[in-house]
């Protein structure tokens, strides 16, 4: 399906509630697995989640999680650890070219009966749960948190549970952070200090219920929206000052923008406020990589040039987003450079119209360009992609006034 969307009036005003945390909804899955008295409430209802809540039934046979890379890392040390199970774990083409080498060989490391059936350091994979009694583990800490996130989800788990040894620069500790804190929020304890994890074995927890906050990720499309307009201002429900998400920072880099948060009892409110425009914006988001493609269209949007930094995790996404956002954004006219971790956009004025946006299989290139429609008609390519981790997107935008058209 693709999607012509344009926006006719200035100013957007609107009250929405965007689906769970596709984050903390995964993780917290994995530990209701492990720990049935947990209960969870605002689930996201992300096509990702639905894949784990589904591979979760499954003990023997098949596991095909599709594009859910999260899942695939997750689910990789849950079947480890669970004796009884034997599956071979797959997904999309897409996700047999994403390495999971660092992830299978310290959980191997563990005692763990893991093997690739086809490519060596790829999926899909054959996994014989078994009880692992190795409570060390040294995990090389600069290509994914989620490999990091997954041994640690499993951990109260063990017999003894585990100390994560992290070898190099730490990507996405906040992600880490977010895992520390839902493990001890359910009662299990662990610390997370000088590039050590430990956590504790945890054979009885009490039963706790955990309320997914909204994602923040998906709010930073309201957030460019609130950049680009001229007058805005929009109540998003189920939100935190006190977020366990890193991408919520997207609220102070937005104030560069202009864009105002309002932190009430259980929701934000965003406006567009006077300020100056400025002519650069330079951000590091080794912690936040995925609301970059989100700040780079914003500035897009503006003419302003941007430098983005610590974008290394963009290349084993959905997509290689890097490449991806420079050959999007060079269809508007834009001058873009990329290198193995950065991207730099020149200013520019004006935006070529009429571009159609090719998705990439990735739902973030989507909902990242959708805000451009506030300057010029586009079409969306392969729209519904933003099923993966937020289905009522589109549906959210006609709230707030975009003209979404479906097409061939």
């Amino acid at each position: 399906m693709n999607i012509q969307l344009s926006h006719s009036a200035a100013n957007i005003s609107s009250n929405l509630k965007i689906t769970g945390s596709k984050s903390e909804s995964n993780r917290g899955l994995i530990l209701q697995a492990l720990f049935p008295t947990i209960s969870l409430e605002n689930l996201s209802n992300s096509d990702d989640t639905q894949v784990l809540q589904k591979a979760l039934k499954i003990v023997n046979g098949v596991v095909d999680v599709h594009h859910a890379g999260t899942a695939m890392r997750f689910l990789t040390a849950y079947y480890a650890t669970k004796p009884g199970c034997d599956v071979i774990l797959t997904g999309s083409k897409r996700m047999q070219e994403r390495p999971i080498r660092l992830l299978v060989e310290a959980l191997q490391s563990m005692g763990a009966e893991i093997s690739y059936t086809h490519k060596e350091g790829y999926p899909p994979i054959e996994i014989k749960g078994k009880k692992l009694h190795q409570h060390s583990v040294n995990l090389q800490a600069n290509i994914s948190s989620q490999y990091i996130s997954a041994i640690m989800l499993v951990a109260g788990a063990l017999p003894d549970g585990i100390e994560i040894n992290l070898i190099g620069q730490v990507t996405s500790v906040p992600y880490i952070n977010m895992t520390l804190e839902l493990l001890n929020l359910v009662g299990i304890k662990g610390e997370f200090k000088n590039k050590r994890i430990k956590i504790e074995a945890s054979k009885d927890l009490s039963p706790v219920t955990v309320n997914i906050e909204s994602d923040w990720s998906s709010a930073s499309y309201f957030y460019s929206m609130m950049a680009i307009s001229e007058k805005a201002e929009i109540k998003l429900s189920n939100y935190r000052e006190s977020s366990l998400q890193g991408d919520s920072c997207i609220a102070e880099i937005y104030s560069q923008f202009g864009v105002e948060t309002e932190y009430l009892e259980n929701a934000i409110i965003l406006r567009k406020v006077a300020h100056n425009k400025p002519m650069r914006i330079h951000q590091n988001l080794v912690n936040s990589p995925d609301i970059a493609q989100t700040i780079a269209v914003t500035c897009l949007a503006l003419g302003i040039e941007c430098e983005l930094t610590g974008l290394h995790t963009l290349k084993i996404k959905e997509t290689d987003r890097l490449v991806a956002l420079k050959n999007e954004m060079e269809k508007f006219g834009a001058k873009v450079e990329i290198g193995e971790d950065y991207l730099i956009l020149s200013a520019q004025d004006g935006l070529n119209e009429g571009v159609s946006i090719e998705t990439y299989n990735d739902h973030r290139m989507a909902m990242a360009f959708a805000p451009l429609a506030l300057k010029v008609p586009l079409t969306i390519n392969d729209a519904d992609v933003v099923s993966k981790s937020y289905p009522g997107f589109w549906n959210d935008l006609q709230k707030i006034s975009f003209n979404t058209v479906e097409g061939a």
